[in-house]
Protein backbone atom coordinates (compact mmCIF):
# COMPACT_ATOMS: atom_id res chain seq x y z
CA UNK A 1 0.00 0.00 0.00
CA UNK A 2 1.09 3.24 -0.64
CA UNK A 3 0.19 6.39 1.13
CA UNK A 4 0.84 10.00 0.50
CA UNK A 5 0.35 12.79 3.24
CA UNK A 6 0.44 15.28 1.03
CA UNK A 7 -2.19 18.49 1.93
CA UNK A 8 -5.28 18.19 1.11
CA UNK A 9 -7.66 20.48 0.24
CA UNK A 10 -11.22 20.26 2.44
CA UNK A 11 -14.87 21.34 1.38
CA UNK A 12 -17.41 23.53 2.91
CA UNK A 13 -19.93 22.80 4.80
CA UNK A 14 -21.76 24.14 1.80
CA UNK A 15 -20.54 21.90 -0.76
CA UNK A 16 -20.96 18.67 1.76
CA UNK A 17 -24.58 19.29 1.34
CA UNK A 18 -24.63 19.61 -1.80
CA UNK A 19 -22.85 16.22 -2.74
CA UNK A 20 -25.30 14.87 -0.43
CA UNK A 21 -27.64 16.34 -2.32
CA UNK A 22 -26.81 14.23 -5.34
CA UNK A 23 -29.42 14.70 -7.62
CA UNK A 24 -31.49 18.53 -9.21
CA UNK A 25 -33.13 19.70 -11.67
CA UNK A 26 -32.37 22.69 -13.93
CA UNK A 27 -35.68 24.62 -15.37
CA UNK A 28 -35.62 26.23 -18.40
CA UNK A 29 -38.86 28.40 -19.16
CA UNK A 30 -38.24 31.62 -21.90
CA UNK A 31 -39.76 33.64 -24.91
CA UNK A 32 -38.88 30.83 -27.18
CA UNK A 33 -41.34 28.73 -25.84
CA UNK A 34 -44.06 30.95 -27.38
CA UNK A 35 -41.96 32.00 -30.50
CA UNK A 36 -40.19 28.66 -31.31
CA UNK A 37 -38.29 30.88 -34.49
CA UNK A 38 -36.17 32.07 -31.62
CA UNK A 39 -34.36 29.23 -30.73
CA UNK A 40 -31.11 30.10 -31.85
CA UNK A 41 -31.13 33.71 -30.51
CA UNK A 42 -27.50 34.29 -32.13
CA UNK A 43 -29.29 34.18 -35.64
CA UNK A 44 -31.57 37.06 -34.40
CA UNK A 45 -29.34 39.93 -33.66
CA UNK A 46 -31.33 43.29 -33.23
CA UNK A 47 -34.40 41.39 -32.39
CA UNK A 48 -35.85 39.86 -29.38
CA UNK A 49 -39.32 38.33 -28.85
CA UNK A 50 -41.90 40.75 -27.90
CA UNK A 51 -43.02 40.16 -24.17
CA UNK A 52 -46.43 40.24 -25.27
CA UNK A 53 -46.20 36.47 -26.24
CA UNK A 54 -45.30 35.41 -22.72
CA UNK A 55 -48.18 34.00 -21.53
CA UNK A 56 -48.49 30.61 -19.84
CA UNK A 57 -51.97 30.37 -18.57
CA UNK A 58 -51.92 27.56 -16.43
CA UNK A 59 -48.08 27.99 -14.74
CA UNK A 60 -48.28 26.14 -11.86
CA UNK A 61 -44.38 25.95 -9.79
CA UNK A 62 -45.66 23.42 -7.21
CA UNK A 63 -46.33 20.97 -10.03
CA UNK A 64 -42.86 21.70 -11.20
CA UNK A 65 -41.11 20.91 -7.86
CA UNK A 66 -43.39 17.94 -7.52
CA UNK A 67 -42.21 16.30 -10.43
CA UNK A 68 -38.50 17.22 -9.56
CA UNK A 69 -39.29 15.60 -5.68
CA UNK A 70 -40.88 12.40 -7.49
CA UNK A 71 -37.45 12.41 -9.56
CA UNK A 72 -35.09 12.55 -6.07
CA UNK A 73 -34.11 15.99 -6.52
CA UNK A 74 -32.70 17.10 -3.28
CA UNK A 75 -32.25 20.94 -5.18
CA UNK A 76 -33.32 23.02 -8.17
CA UNK A 77 -32.38 25.41 -10.73
CA UNK A 78 -34.35 28.25 -12.14
CA UNK A 79 -33.14 29.72 -15.25
CA UNK A 80 -33.88 33.15 -14.17
CA UNK A 81 -32.79 34.54 -17.36
CA UNK A 82 -30.98 32.84 -20.15
CA UNK A 83 -29.68 34.30 -23.08
CA UNK A 84 -32.53 36.52 -25.11
CA UNK A 85 -32.32 38.56 -21.62
CA UNK A 86 -36.00 37.97 -21.02
CA UNK A 87 -36.60 37.87 -17.11
CA UNK A 88 -38.80 35.84 -15.52
CA UNK A 89 -39.05 38.32 -12.23
CA UNK A 90 -40.01 42.26 -12.70
CA UNK A 91 -36.52 43.65 -12.40
CA UNK A 92 -36.22 47.32 -12.29
CA UNK A 93 -33.07 47.21 -14.84
CA UNK A 94 -35.22 46.79 -17.49
CA UNK A 95 -38.73 46.58 -19.19
CA UNK A 96 -37.63 43.00 -21.33
CA UNK A 97 -39.66 40.63 -18.16
CA UNK A 98 -42.73 39.00 -17.44
CA UNK A 99 -43.98 42.39 -15.93
CA UNK A 100 -44.54 43.77 -19.28
CA UNK A 101 -46.24 40.17 -20.50
CA UNK A 102 -50.15 39.57 -20.18
CA UNK A 103 -49.15 37.07 -17.77
CA UNK A 104 -51.03 37.76 -14.72
CA UNK A 105 -51.45 41.07 -16.09
CA UNK A 106 -47.84 42.07 -15.81
CA UNK A 107 -47.84 41.68 -11.61
CA UNK A 108 -46.54 37.83 -11.62
CA UNK A 109 -43.18 37.15 -10.42
CA UNK A 110 -41.82 34.02 -11.43
CA UNK A 111 -38.82 33.02 -9.51
CA UNK A 112 -41.00 34.14 -6.26
CA UNK A 113 -43.45 31.55 -6.96
CA UNK A 114 -40.62 28.86 -7.53
CA UNK A 115 -38.91 29.41 -4.38
CA UNK A 116 -42.20 29.35 -2.02
CA UNK A 117 -42.70 25.73 -4.25
CA UNK A 118 -39.32 24.99 -3.03
CA UNK A 119 -39.95 26.13 0.25
CA UNK A 120 -43.78 23.57 0.09
CA UNK A 121 -41.93 20.68 -0.79
CA UNK A 122 -38.70 21.08 0.93
CA UNK A 123 -36.22 21.23 -2.36
CA UNK A 124 -33.32 23.09 -1.82
CA UNK A 125 -33.48 26.39 -3.96
CA UNK A 126 -31.23 27.92 -7.02
CA UNK A 127 -31.02 30.47 -9.85
CA UNK A 128 -29.53 30.45 -12.84
CA UNK A 129 -28.27 34.13 -13.78
CA UNK A 130 -26.43 34.04 -16.93
CA UNK A 131 -24.04 37.21 -17.28
CA UNK A 132 -21.93 36.07 -20.23
CA UNK A 133 -24.55 36.25 -23.06
CA UNK A 134 -27.96 38.60 -23.35
CA UNK A 135 -29.25 39.30 -26.62
CA UNK A 136 -31.84 42.45 -25.53
CA UNK A 137 -28.33 43.80 -24.53
CA UNK A 138 -26.42 42.62 -27.59
CA UNK A 139 -24.13 41.20 -25.40
CA UNK A 140 -21.89 38.01 -26.27
CA UNK A 141 -19.97 35.54 -25.02
CA UNK A 142 -17.85 35.83 -22.66
CA UNK A 143 -20.04 38.85 -21.05
CA UNK A 144 -19.11 41.44 -24.03
CA UNK A 145 -21.54 43.97 -26.08
CA UNK A 146 -20.77 42.99 -29.64
CA UNK A 147 -20.91 46.94 -30.52
CA UNK A 148 -17.34 47.16 -28.56
CA UNK A 149 -18.55 50.84 -27.31
CA UNK A 150 -17.54 51.54 -23.47
CA UNK A 151 -20.88 53.47 -22.94
CA UNK A 152 -22.98 50.48 -24.07
CA UNK A 153 -20.81 47.99 -21.79
CA UNK A 154 -20.85 50.18 -19.00
CA UNK A 155 -24.67 50.00 -19.10
CA UNK A 156 -25.08 46.52 -19.25
CA UNK A 157 -22.77 46.05 -16.31
CA UNK A 158 -24.94 48.31 -14.06
CA UNK A 159 -27.62 46.12 -15.46
CA UNK A 160 -26.05 42.79 -14.37
CA UNK A 161 -25.27 44.19 -10.78
CA UNK A 162 -28.62 45.59 -10.58
CA UNK A 163 -30.22 42.25 -11.51
CA UNK A 164 -27.79 39.95 -9.48
CA UNK A 165 -28.61 42.42 -6.42
CA UNK A 166 -32.52 41.62 -7.30
CA UNK A 167 -31.79 38.07 -7.57
CA UNK A 168 -29.69 37.71 -4.40
CA UNK A 169 -31.61 39.67 -1.99
CA UNK A 170 -35.28 39.64 -2.63
CA UNK A 171 -35.66 35.73 -2.21
CA UNK A 172 -34.05 34.52 0.71
CA UNK A 173 -30.87 31.92 0.81
CA UNK A 174 -30.04 30.10 -2.38
CA UNK A 175 -28.84 26.70 -2.40
CA UNK A 176 -26.85 27.02 -6.01
CA UNK A 177 -26.40 29.97 -8.16
CA UNK A 178 -25.21 28.92 -11.86
CA UNK A 179 -23.29 31.48 -13.98
CA UNK A 180 -22.69 29.03 -17.22
CA UNK A 181 -19.70 30.16 -18.36
CA UNK A 182 -18.20 31.48 -15.63
CA UNK A 183 -18.39 35.99 -15.54
CA UNK A 184 -15.92 38.46 -16.63
CA UNK A 185 -13.69 39.70 -14.13
CA UNK A 186 -13.71 43.96 -13.90
CA UNK A 187 -9.90 43.98 -14.99
CA UNK A 188 -11.04 42.78 -18.18
CA UNK A 189 -14.12 44.58 -18.28
CA UNK A 190 -17.06 42.61 -16.56
CA UNK A 191 -18.89 43.52 -13.38
CA UNK A 192 -17.53 43.05 -10.12
CA UNK A 193 -19.65 40.17 -8.68
CA UNK A 194 -17.51 38.62 -6.28
CA UNK A 195 -17.85 41.02 -3.75
CA UNK A 196 -21.70 41.19 -4.39
CA UNK A 197 -21.76 37.29 -3.66
CA UNK A 198 -19.94 37.52 -0.61
CA UNK A 199 -21.93 39.97 0.72
CA UNK A 200 -25.53 38.63 -0.49
CA UNK A 201 -25.07 34.87 -0.54
CA UNK A 202 -22.17 33.65 0.72
CA UNK A 203 -23.25 30.49 1.92
CA UNK A 204 -24.47 29.64 -2.05
CA UNK A 205 -22.09 27.08 -3.75
CA UNK A 206 -21.47 28.61 -7.12
CA UNK A 207 -21.33 26.52 -10.79
CA UNK A 208 -18.58 27.76 -12.57
CA UNK A 209 -18.22 30.93 -10.17
CA UNK A 210 -15.58 33.44 -10.22
CA UNK A 211 -12.18 32.86 -8.81
CA UNK A 212 -11.94 33.14 -5.01
CA UNK A 213 -15.73 31.84 -4.59
CA UNK A 214 -15.64 29.66 -1.42
CA UNK A 215 -18.05 27.00 -2.71
CA UNK A 216 -17.01 26.46 -6.08
CA UNK A 217 -18.45 23.65 -8.62
CA UNK A 218 -17.22 22.63 -11.70
CA UNK A 219 -18.50 21.59 -14.37
CA UNK A 220 -17.97 17.97 -15.93
CA UNK A 221 -17.18 19.27 -19.50
CA UNK A 222 -19.92 17.69 -21.71
CA UNK A 223 -24.07 17.72 -21.21
CA UNK A 224 -24.81 14.06 -21.28
CA UNK A 225 -24.87 13.44 -17.54
CA UNK A 226 -21.49 11.46 -17.58
CA UNK A 227 -18.30 12.15 -15.42
CA UNK A 228 -14.84 11.37 -17.12
CA UNK A 229 -13.44 8.46 -14.92
CA UNK A 230 -11.52 9.01 -12.49
CA UNK A 231 -13.28 12.12 -11.57
CA UNK A 232 -11.66 13.97 -8.58
CA UNK A 233 -13.33 16.88 -6.48
CA UNK A 234 -9.99 19.13 -6.35
CA UNK A 235 -9.03 20.69 -9.25
CA UNK A 236 -6.04 23.12 -10.08
CA UNK A 237 -6.34 26.95 -9.48
CA UNK A 238 -8.85 28.03 -11.83
CA UNK A 239 -7.66 29.17 -14.77
CA UNK A 240 -8.60 30.28 -17.44
CA UNK A 241 -11.01 28.67 -20.53
CA UNK A 242 -10.90 31.18 -23.16
CA UNK A 243 -8.70 34.32 -23.47
CA UNK A 244 -10.95 36.10 -21.34
CA UNK A 245 -10.56 33.90 -18.01
CA UNK A 246 -14.20 33.72 -17.75
CA UNK A 247 -14.62 30.46 -17.05
CA UNK A 248 -12.75 27.76 -14.04
CA UNK A 249 -11.44 24.69 -15.10
CA UNK A 250 -13.50 21.46 -15.68
CA UNK A 251 -13.32 17.62 -16.51
CA UNK A 252 -11.42 15.20 -14.46
CA UNK A 253 -9.61 17.19 -12.07
CA UNK A 254 -6.53 16.71 -10.45
CA UNK A 255 -6.03 14.74 -6.68
CA UNK A 256 -3.34 17.15 -5.87
CA UNK A 257 -5.43 19.95 -6.99
CA UNK A 258 -5.39 22.85 -4.85
CA UNK A 259 -8.90 23.88 -5.10
CA UNK A 260 -11.88 21.83 -4.00
CA UNK A 261 -14.49 22.47 -6.37
CA UNK A 262 -16.52 18.72 -7.08
CA UNK A 263 -18.36 18.34 -10.78
CA UNK A 264 -21.78 18.55 -11.95
CA UNK A 265 -22.95 16.97 -14.78
CA UNK A 266 -25.96 18.49 -16.56
CA UNK A 267 -28.27 16.82 -19.12
CA UNK A 268 -31.53 17.58 -20.87
CA UNK A 269 -34.35 14.78 -20.52
CA UNK A 270 -34.75 15.76 -24.14
CA UNK A 271 -31.98 14.52 -26.39
CA UNK A 272 -30.19 17.94 -27.09
CA UNK A 273 -33.07 19.93 -25.97
CA UNK A 274 -33.17 22.32 -22.97
CA UNK A 275 -36.43 23.83 -23.95
CA UNK A 276 -40.29 22.66 -24.47
CA UNK A 277 -40.98 22.86 -28.57
CA UNK A 278 -44.20 20.93 -29.64
CA UNK A 279 -44.31 17.68 -30.85
CA UNK A 280 -40.49 16.30 -29.24
CA UNK A 281 -41.84 13.98 -26.90
CA UNK A 282 -39.72 11.51 -29.16
CA UNK A 283 -36.76 12.95 -28.19
CA UNK A 284 -37.74 11.83 -24.34
CA UNK A 285 -34.62 10.03 -22.78
CA UNK A 286 -35.40 6.23 -22.03
CA UNK A 287 -35.55 6.38 -18.15
CA UNK A 288 -32.82 3.40 -18.61
CA UNK A 289 -30.56 6.20 -20.42
CA UNK A 290 -31.55 8.87 -17.07
CA UNK A 291 -30.43 5.36 -14.84
CA UNK A 292 -27.15 5.42 -16.84
CA UNK A 293 -26.45 8.97 -16.42
CA UNK A 294 -27.16 8.51 -12.49
CA UNK A 295 -24.58 5.62 -12.41
CA UNK A 296 -21.82 7.71 -14.40
CA UNK A 297 -22.32 11.05 -12.51
CA UNK A 298 -23.13 10.14 -9.12
CA UNK A 299 -21.42 6.80 -9.34
CA UNK A 300 -18.65 9.01 -10.64
CA UNK A 301 -18.29 11.66 -7.54
CA UNK A 302 -20.34 14.14 -9.38
CA UNK A 303 -23.80 15.46 -8.72
CA UNK A 304 -26.48 15.02 -11.50
CA UNK A 305 -28.36 17.78 -13.01
CA UNK A 306 -31.43 16.48 -15.03
CA UNK A 307 -32.76 19.05 -17.17
CA UNK A 308 -36.89 20.45 -17.06
CA UNK A 309 -38.90 21.81 -19.95
CA UNK A 310 -41.52 24.03 -19.20
CA UNK A 311 -44.54 23.70 -21.85
CA UNK A 312 -46.25 27.01 -23.26
CA UNK A 313 -49.10 26.23 -20.44
CA UNK A 314 -46.56 26.63 -18.00
CA UNK A 315 -46.54 23.77 -17.21
CA UNK A 316 -43.93 19.78 -16.94
CA UNK A 317 -45.62 18.22 -20.11
CA UNK A 318 -47.23 14.96 -18.95
CA UNK A 319 -44.95 12.89 -20.54
CA UNK A 320 -42.15 14.41 -18.94
CA UNK A 321 -43.61 13.77 -15.86
CA UNK A 322 -44.33 10.41 -16.15
CA UNK A 323 -40.36 9.83 -16.99
CA UNK A 324 -39.39 11.59 -14.15
CA UNK A 325 -41.56 9.53 -11.87
CA UNK A 326 -40.09 6.20 -13.67
CA UNK A 327 -36.48 7.45 -13.21
CA UNK A 328 -37.13 8.31 -9.49
CA UNK A 329 -38.69 4.71 -8.78
CA UNK A 330 -35.64 3.12 -10.71
CA UNK A 331 -33.45 4.90 -8.35
CA UNK A 332 -35.13 3.69 -5.42
CA UNK A 333 -35.39 0.32 -6.83
CA UNK A 334 -31.87 0.00 -7.58
CA UNK A 335 -30.88 0.61 -4.33
CA UNK A 336 -33.48 -0.61 -2.32
CA UNK A 337 -32.32 -4.34 -1.83
CA UNK A 338 -29.22 -4.25 0.35
CA UNK A 339 -27.27 -6.67 0.95
CA UNK A 340 -25.27 -5.36 3.59
CA UNK A 341 -23.32 -2.64 4.71
CA UNK A 342 -20.38 -1.37 6.94
CA UNK A 343 -18.40 1.70 7.71
CA UNK A 344 -14.60 2.43 9.30
CA UNK A 345 -11.21 3.82 8.63
CA UNK A 346 -7.81 2.15 7.66
CA UNK A 347 -6.36 0.41 3.97
CA UNK A 348 -8.81 -2.54 4.50
CA UNK A 349 -12.46 -3.14 5.43
CA UNK A 350 -14.05 -6.22 5.18
CA UNK A 351 -18.29 -6.17 5.06
CA UNK A 352 -19.67 -9.58 6.68
CA UNK A 353 -23.07 -10.83 5.33
CA UNK A 354 -25.41 -12.64 7.48
CA UNK A 355 -25.26 -15.42 4.69
CA UNK A 356 -23.96 -16.19 1.65
CA UNK A 357 -26.43 -13.93 -0.93
CA UNK A 358 -25.99 -12.50 -4.95
CA UNK A 359 -24.87 -9.00 -5.33
CA UNK A 360 -24.38 -7.51 -8.76
CA UNK A 361 -23.67 -3.64 -7.13
CA UNK A 362 -21.23 -1.93 -4.63
CA UNK A 363 -21.06 1.57 -3.72
CA UNK A 364 -18.61 3.30 -1.37
CA UNK A 365 -18.62 6.59 -0.12
CA UNK A 366 -15.70 8.41 1.51
CA UNK A 367 -16.46 10.60 4.69
CA UNK A 368 -15.05 13.92 2.73
CA UNK A 369 -14.94 16.20 5.77
CA UNK A 370 -11.83 14.73 6.15
CA UNK A 371 -10.51 15.20 2.40
CA UNK A 372 -10.48 12.87 -0.53
CA UNK A 373 -7.89 10.29 0.43
CA UNK A 374 -8.57 7.09 -1.67
CA UNK A 375 -6.26 7.00 -4.94
CA UNK A 376 -6.87 3.74 -5.71
CA UNK A 377 -8.73 0.43 -4.38
CA UNK A 378 -9.59 -3.67 -5.43
CA UNK A 379 -12.95 -5.08 -3.98
CA UNK A 380 -12.64 -9.06 -3.81
CA UNK A 381 -15.22 -11.28 -2.52
CA UNK A 382 -15.48 -14.95 -0.99
CA UNK A 383 -17.45 -16.76 -2.61
CA UNK A 384 -17.14 -20.52 -1.68
CA UNK A 385 -14.53 -20.25 1.12
CA UNK A 386 -12.10 -18.54 -2.03
CA UNK A 387 -11.35 -14.90 -2.44
CA UNK A 388 -11.98 -14.03 -5.95
CA UNK A 389 -11.73 -10.30 -7.58
CA UNK A 390 -14.57 -8.50 -8.32
CA UNK A 391 -13.40 -4.85 -9.59
CA UNK A 392 -10.94 -2.50 -8.79
CA UNK A 393 -10.42 1.42 -9.10
CA UNK A 394 -9.14 4.43 -8.59
CA UNK A 395 -11.14 8.04 -7.11
CA UNK A 396 -13.98 7.47 -4.99
CA UNK A 397 -15.00 10.22 -3.32
CA UNK A 398 -18.62 11.22 -2.65
CA UNK A 399 -19.63 8.30 -4.13
CA UNK A 400 -18.61 5.32 -6.28
CA UNK A 401 -21.21 2.69 -7.77
CA UNK A 402 -19.14 -0.60 -9.07
CA UNK A 403 -21.84 -2.66 -11.15
CA UNK A 404 -20.07 -6.51 -11.31
CA UNK A 405 -20.68 -9.54 -12.43
CA UNK A 406 -23.64 -11.35 -9.65
CA UNK A 407 -21.94 -13.42 -7.63
CA UNK A 408 -22.84 -15.19 -4.45
CA UNK A 409 -20.48 -14.17 -1.81
CA UNK A 410 -20.41 -14.25 2.22
CA UNK A 411 -17.85 -11.64 2.66
CA UNK A 412 -16.42 -8.56 0.47
CA UNK A 413 -12.97 -6.97 1.11
CA UNK A 414 -12.04 -3.39 0.09
CA UNK A 415 -8.71 -2.91 -0.08
CA UNK A 416 -6.91 0.76 -0.40
CA UNK A 417 -4.03 0.17 -2.64
CA UNK A 418 -3.10 4.18 -2.57
CA UNK A 419 -4.50 6.72 -0.86
CA UNK A 420 -3.20 10.34 0.78
CA UNK A 421 -3.68 9.80 4.54
CA UNK A 422 -5.55 6.96 5.79
CA UNK A 423 -8.60 6.12 4.83
CA UNK A 424 -12.05 6.80 6.30
CA UNK A 425 -14.85 5.20 4.84
CA UNK A 426 -18.47 6.57 5.37
CA UNK A 427 -20.21 3.72 3.39
CA UNK A 428 -19.52 0.61 1.88
CA UNK A 429 -22.12 -1.09 1.08
CA UNK A 430 -23.39 -4.22 -1.51
CA UNK A 431 -26.84 -4.44 -3.52
CA UNK A 432 -29.03 -6.76 -5.65
CA UNK A 433 -30.29 -4.68 -7.80
CA UNK A 434 -32.87 -7.23 -9.68
CA UNK A 435 -33.17 -8.42 -13.01
CA UNK A 436 -34.84 -5.99 -14.38
CA UNK A 437 -31.96 -3.25 -13.25
CA UNK A 438 -29.14 -5.19 -14.39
Amino acid sequence: MVQNDAVRSLPTKQQLEWADAEIGVIIHFDVQVFEPGYSDWRQHWGYTPSPKVFNPAALDTDQWIRTAKAAGAKYAVLVAKHCSGFSLWPTEAHDYSVKSSPWRDGQGDIVRDFVRSCEKYDVRPGLYYSTSANAYYRVDNPGIVVSGHPAEQEAYNAAVIRQATELWSNYGELFEIWFDGGTLPPEQGGPDVVSLLAKLQPEAVCFQGPRGTPSLIRWVGNEEGCAPYPCWSTTDEMKAASDHGASPMYGSGNPDGAVWAPAEADVPNRRDQWFWYEGEEHLLHPVDKLVECYCDSVGRNANLLLGMVIDNRGLVPEADVKQFTEFGEAIKRRFGNIRGETAGQGHELILYMSSPSMVNQLVIMEELSEGERIRGYRIDGLADGVWKPLCEGISVGHKRIERIDPVRVSQIRLTVTRSSGTPRIRTFAAFETGSDDR
